[in-house]
């Protein structure tokens, strides 16, 4: 009786340093490499802003932070290899919300939902621009609406792709305001905005450093902002949420983790990245590229995520917008 005894009180001790260990691990986070799969090509914003933001997280954790582009499959790719690894805040995506937001209502076929997806911080928002060739006879947002009102059919629109922000910035627009105007998917930005400077098409939403020289030199006119406010790249443009209210299609660009990612690792990231967020030059850096700095923690990220997924959603419905 006493070696049963005996034996299981040394079995309870054996769990006893097993169950103290783990919330000291999670505390220690991070004391290994973390990876920060991107959704896009090198180049593209989420690409541009991991990079910048990854500079300052290994001088802040002390930890190698190394950048892996997995492009493909609207996110899918690099979602599919993040939940492929350990739920432990080592391998992360920074993106765009459309992985969360669109997404899982856009492709029937996807394979993942965004109860996968552990928002852990938002790096910052990247506004576009309303813009349009000079042969359209407009000046301002005002007189746009006018002109694409009078006109129904007659202009058409670029964009990156169905479902793509490009995209949806446009058919959010002409849903409220009863606009009719034709469609022309491209395979990003790289295609639609030399369309644009070329007379090919005579409308689209873009990032503010791809639009800006153009409209120096006068190849285009910028007429508004795709966000809920005034953007700080240019303020004297008008927000379309002044004329459409709730309207805010301005990318969040965000840190996920996968679904059970323990909570220390998701505080460490969020509170590293908040502040980061606060630095002067990264500030400057991102402005370069048309980024505004913004940063914010889980709650907040998932809380942007939410918004922007119920509007999507509803819009995806509204329209009966599917991609393959």
């Amino acid at each position: 009786m006493m070696s049963c005894f005996r034996s299981i009180f040394l079995a309870i001790a054996a769990m006893i340093p097993a169950v103290g260990i783990a919330p000291l691990q999670a505390q220690d986070y991070p004391n290994q490499t973390i990876k920060l799969l991107i959704t896009n090509p090198p180049g593209g914003l989420p690409d541009t802003v991991a990079r910048l933001y990854g500079r300052h997280l290994e001088t802040r954790l002390g930890q190698s932070v190394v950048i892996e582009n997995r492009p493909g499959a609207n996110g899918s790719v690099a979602v599919s290899a993040m939940l492929g690894a350990p739920a432990n805040g080592y391998t992360l995506i920074v993106t765009d919300g459309g992985i969360y937001s669109a997404n899982p209502a856009l492709f029937s076929n996807l394979s993942y939902s965004e109860k996968d997806l552990k928002p852990m911080a938002i790096l910052a928002r990247a506004p576009l621009f309303l813009a349009v060739h000079p042969k359209v006879p407009v000046n301002t947002l005002a007189e746009f609406i006018a002109y694409a009102k009078a006109n129904p059919g007659k202009l058409n629109y670029g964009s990156s792709g169905i479902g793509s922000v490009h995209h949806f910035s446009v058919v959010a627009m002409n849903s409220a305001l009863k606009l009719d105007m034709v469609h022309v998917p491209f395979k990003g930005t790289g295609e639609s905005v030399p369309a644009l400077l070329g007379g090919h098409i005579d409308v689209l939403f873009s990032a503010f450093p791809s639009l800006s020289g153009a409209a120096e030199t006068k190849q285009v006119k910028l007429l508004a902002a795709n966000s809920a406010v005034r953007s700080s790249l240019a303020p004297n443009l008008p927000s379309i949420a002044e004329v459409i209210p709730d309207y805010d299609y301005a990318p969040i660009i965000g840190i996920y983790g996968r679904t059970g990612t323990p909570e220390a690792a998701v505080q460490k990231i969020a509170t590293t990245v908040i502040e980061i967020a606060k630095d002067a030059e990264l500030i400057s850096k991102l402005a370069i590229v048309g980024v505004e700095a913004f940063g914010a923690g889980a709650a907040q990220h998932e809380a942007a995520l939410q918004a922007e997924s119920k509007r999507s959603r509803a819009l995806i419905e509204a329209n009966g917008l599917r991609a393959k």
